[in-house]
């Protein structure tokens, strides 16, 4: 293996993503923090298993597993939705939230300037849904969904799809 495949160390600062929304957004998934596989491509979820796109492309009707990553991005968009995480930086070994350590939030102060159309917080597992309270005391109408992570197995993909139905406006 080499130095740049290797995992990042447990005390390396890791960066998340910036947020994929705009002034027509009324819907934004918050998710935790990228996985490994999602700062390697610098997308967000890029493990093949996450079930995210799959759940996203039911909900809109539209294959965005097929569509090359900024078209998805886009896709998500024209449909109002966003994607961010509640988490700016952390330290973490591996992909499990578990694993987070010296966590940074994400600085939310900007969100109704930047969508000023939002209404709804969708937290994609109960690890972001710890922030649900701060957005519902904000005026959001907030939804803390099953995770679609490949490590959260304790639903079906049809009963994860079945609650993240009620996030659609």
């Amino acid at each position: 293996m080499s130095a740049s495949s290797q995992p990042p160390r447990q005390d390396t600062l890791l960066s998340g993503f910036a947020p994929v929304i705009d002034r027509r957004t009324e819907i934004l998934i918050l998710g935790s923090f990228p996985g490994l596989a999602s700062l390697t491509a610098q997308q967000y979820y890029a493990h093949p298993r996450n079930q995210f796109w799959r759940l996203l492309s039911a909900l809109i009707n539209e294959d965005l597993v097929a569509l090359p990553y900024a078209d998805r991005l886009g896709t998500l968009l024209s449909h109002r939705i966003g994607v961010w995480d509640v988490i700016d930086v952390c330290t973490r070994q591996g992909s499990l939230d578990s694993a987070i350590r010296a966590a940074i939030h994400n600085d939310y102060a900007q969100l109704r300037q930047l969508a000023p159309a939002l209404t709804r917080i969708a937290f994609n597992g109960k690890t972001a849904g710890k922030q649900a309270a701060l957005f519902a005391e904000a005026g959001f109408e907030t939804f803390v969904l099953p995770s679609s992570s490949p490590a959260y197995a304790a639903m079906t993909f049809e009963q994860k799809l079945a609650v993240w139905r009620g996030i659609m406006l």
